[in-house]
């Protein structure tokens, strides 16, 4: 039996969606395969920690790691999506990383007046 070839993607797409409680990180190839993927409660936060800036730093580091071990991840397109507190922190890691990334897109959805919006929160 011959031995396992390992698959090497140099370049992949990192879908980042950060939302008030959560931060995703998704390595996927351009394709859409899932290469890796983390989130802040599988880097061990649990609760409102989630939402914070840290986590999403702590879960795209893991994502990333995940990817260059396992795939030899070197490039990468970052697609973010959402307003949450832990995207500028996450897209920071992925840099830091040593992974270059060549685009940047913002894909937070927005209303071109859609829908009526919920009610003013009053506190």
């Amino acid at each position: 039996m011959a031995p396992k070839t390992k698959k090497v993607f140099s370049e992949a797409v990192v879908k980042i969606n950060a939302t008030f409680n959560n931060t995703h990180v998704t390595f996927t190839t351009p394709s859409g395969d899932v290469l890796s993927r983390a989130s802040a409660g599988r880097a061990g936060f649990k609760g409102a920690r989630k939402g914070t800036p840290y986590a999403g730093q702590c879960a795209s580091e893991i994502a990333v790691k995940e990817a260059v071990e396992k795939y030899g991840v070197k490039r990468v397109i970052v697609r973010i999506a959402g307003a949450g507190a832990g995207r500028d922190l996450a897209i920071r890691a992925i840099n830091n990383s040593g992974i270059k990334i060549t685009r940047l897109e913002d894909r937070t959805p927005l209303p071109h007046n859609g829908c009526r919006a919920r009610k003013k929160r009053r506190v």
